[in-house]
């Protein structure tokens, strides 16, 4: 396939900024990369390939003649200009919530059900962060022995909710250690020195959005729409990397020594598992690597056939950027850049 026109929404962003360094890095094959961002960002310039790349304002003309929109913007830019890329011939790949649970919107991990692609009529979503740490672990496990029930705990990263998120938790450590008073924004309280029990807003059941994304997209990916699963999703004062408490039971008994094995063989995952010399996965370590780490992997005591695990994994690299650009080389190695489907039909 010959290089591709190629546009980024959101591009000023932490997931946009990272999608741009990793085409780079991958050589992923194009002949024209367009930034775009808001209105606010027109003119900024962002390194590219020893030059720079200037920022425009995301409007429906921009997508005119691109193959491939990856979307790094809010819900609401995505609802609004995702259907515009589509209909001037562009496949979008999007990180937002926006068409996620849209039935016939493909949500992908590469590793786990990059068949769905095949499926796209031009939009294709990628997960939420928290979920693709968890699945990358799970799937795994799952074709080997069934699961029957998920419980999860994250411990999710500043950089989960943006750029200044970063700056803020970077300030008020600043501010704590000068004993100023911190100021907060991006979270409803200090996040330095804390643990919020909080990613998201609280609908009326008591769990937030985070929680519910986290079991109805597993949901969706696995192929299972009764599969039970609880999460309960924190905000800890790490800038980068997010890492979850997964208790799971399956179907038949699992010893940790063959969980390890199956986890091991596992594209995409590291084992850490060497407790007895403080081996296991750390959000610093992971920050900066592509593959999902599982480590203190361990029978479960409250669950029939249960496993317990840890897995860590960078939320801005496979947890968004990532996984995206993993979702772009599928469409060009399985030469489905075009719709199977009438396009459009997703996005009335």
């Amino acid at each position: 396939m010959q290089d591709l026109t190629i546009a980024v929404v959101g591009a000023t962003g932490a997931v946009g900024r990272k999608v741009i360094e990793l085409l780079e890095e991958r050589n992923f094959p194009m002949k024209e990369l367009r930034a775009l961002a808001s209105f606010r960002s027109e003119g900024v310039k962002i390194p590219f390939i020893g030059g720079e790349l200037t920022v425009h304002e995301a409007k429906p003309e921009g997508f005119t003649g691109a193959d491939l929109v990856f979307f790094a913007a809010g819900g609401a830019t995505s609802k609004e200009l995702a259907p515009e890329a589509v209909k001037r011939g562009a496949v979008v790949v999007d990180k937002s919530s926006a068409w996620r649970m849209t039935p016939n919107v493909p949500l992908v991990i590469p590793e786990i059900n990059a068949v769905d692609i095949l499926e796209h009529e031009g939009i294709i979503s990628s997960p939420n962060c928290s979920t693709i740490v968890l699945l990358m672990a799970l799937a795994p496990l799952h074709r080997a022995n069934p699961i029957k029930r998920v419980i999860v705990d994250t411990y999710q990263s500043a950089s989960g909710a943006g750029c200044k998120a970063i700056a803020e938790l970077f300030q008020q450590t600043r501010d704590t250690l000068e004993q100023k008073e911190p100021e907060h924004s991006a979270f409803p309280h200090t996040l330095a020195f804390n643990v919020l029990p909080h990613v998201e807003d609280f609908a009326g059941d008591g769990y937030t959005t985070e929680e519910i994304k986290m079991q109805d997209e597993t949901r969706k990916i696995m192929h299972l729409p009764n599969l039970p699963v609880s999460a309960t999703c924190v905000r800890v004062p790490v800038p980068v990397s997010h890492s979850e408490a997964v208790h799971i039971e399956l179907t038949h008994p699992i010893t940790p020594q063959e969980a390890r094995e199956i986890l091991a063989k596992a594209p995409g995952v590291i084992v850490q598992d060497d407790v007895a010399h403080n081996v296991y996965p750390l959000a610093q370590d992971a920050t900066g690597k592509d593959e999902i780490f599982v480590g203190r992997i361990r029978r479960d005591l409250a669950l029939e056939n249960g496993l317990s695990l840890w897995t860590v994994g960078d939320n801005l690299r496979k947890g968004a950027a990532l996984n995206a650009i993993q979702i772009a080389e599928e469409l060009v190695a399985r030469d489905c850049l075009k719709p199977r489907r009438k396009s459009g039909a997703a996005h009335s």
